[in-house]
C-alpha cells in the first residue's frame, strides 16, 4: 500500500500511457469515419454504395451523386431492400456526420461489416470540392 501512495504519479503515467496505446486499436475496431477522399476511393475501387440518411428536404438540397436516400428512421427496414450485397462497402452520409455514425452502427448490427460513416458529412464533402447533386422538389 505504501508503494501505491508513494508512487501514485508513476502509476498514473503508466495507466494513461497504456490507455493511449490501446486507443487506436479500439478506434479502428469501432470503424473510424472516412475522409471524403477515402470515400471516393472506396466508391471507385470497391463499388461502395453511398446511402444518404438525411431528411427528404436535406436530400433535395444536395447529396452525393448516385446516393440512395434512406432516412435514418427507416434504415433498419429499408437497407436490406436497397443494398442486398452485405459484402459491399456502404458509406453513410448526412449533413454533418452525426446521423451517419448512428446509421453505420445500425448497418453493422444488420450484418453489413463494411459499413462506414463519412466524417463531417456532406459539409466535409463540399469542403473537399467534390460535386453534389440537387433534386427539384
Amino acid at each position: 500500500m505504501d508503494f501505491i501512495i508513494n508512487n501514485w504519479m508513476l502509476i498514473a503515467v503508466a495507466l494513461s500511457s497504456g490507455g493511449l496505446l490501446i486507443f487506436p486499436i479500439v478506434r479502428d475496431a469501432m470503424g473510424a469515419d472516412l475522409t471524403p477522399n477515402q470515400a471516393v476511393l472506396l466508391i471507385n475501387r470497391e463499388k461502395a454504395v453511398v446511402v444518404d440518411v438525411c431528411s427528404a428536404e436535406e436530400y433535395a438540397q444536395g447529396h452525393v451523386g448516385q446516393a440512395k436516400h434512406i432516412p435514418l428512421a427507416d434504415l433498419a427496414a429499408k437497407l436490406p431492400e436497397s443494398v442486398k450485397n452485405k459484402d459491399l462497402p456502404v458509406i453513410f452520409v448526412c449533413q454533418s456526420g452525426g446521423r451517419s455514425g448512428s446509421a453505420a452502427r445500425v448497418a453493422k448490427g444488420l450484418g453489413y461489416a463494411k459499413a462506414q460513416s463519412l466524417g463531417g458529412g456532406l459539409n466535409a464533402w463540399k469542403q473537399a470540392g467534390l460535386p453534389i447533386v440537387k433534386t427539384s422538389a
